[in-house]
């Protein structure tokens, strides 16, 4: 008569689905059949993960308002300019704005409205600013 010796022989090791009760390894993780997490991940291991953090930033600021882009006018003069001679829209010749002086020029300093609202923002302005 043959012997059989079962614990030499090689059975999978398998157990059962919580969700779906189906016959899946005993080492899965997640179930082939229904894709529910039957096991906790990393269960057999409690130590804390290895993490290496390798920060070597070596980034210089290249700040584009520590060069200011443009000319710079003097707040003091355009305010002069144009509580005297707003009107003719000589405040915004100084500051390089042809278009809008010219526009100044033929309506009165846009009929005297634009020359005080511009008196109030450069009021406001810093001493020295670029356009």
């Amino acid at each position: 008569m043959e012997e059989k010796n079962t614990s030499t022989e090689q059975q999978p090791q398998t157990k059962f689905c919580k969700e779906c009760g189906e016959k899946i390894a005993k080492k899965a993780v997640i179930c082939p059949h229904c894709g529910c997490q039957v096991e906790e991940m990393n269960q057999a291991t409690n130590e804390a993960p290895h993490i290496v953090i390798n920060n070597a930033n070596q980034n210089t600021n290249q700040n584009a308002a520590l060069h200011p882009i443009g000319t710079p006018k003097n707040k003091w003069v355009a305010l002069l300019l144009c509580f005297f001679l707003g009107a003719i829209g000589a405040h915004k010749f100084y500051e390089g704005k042809i278009f809008m002086g010219i526009l100044y020029l033929f309506t009165g300093g846009l009929f005297l409205i634009g020359t005080v609202i511009d008196f109030i923002v450069l009021l406001f302005k810093p001493t020295t600013y670029y356009l």
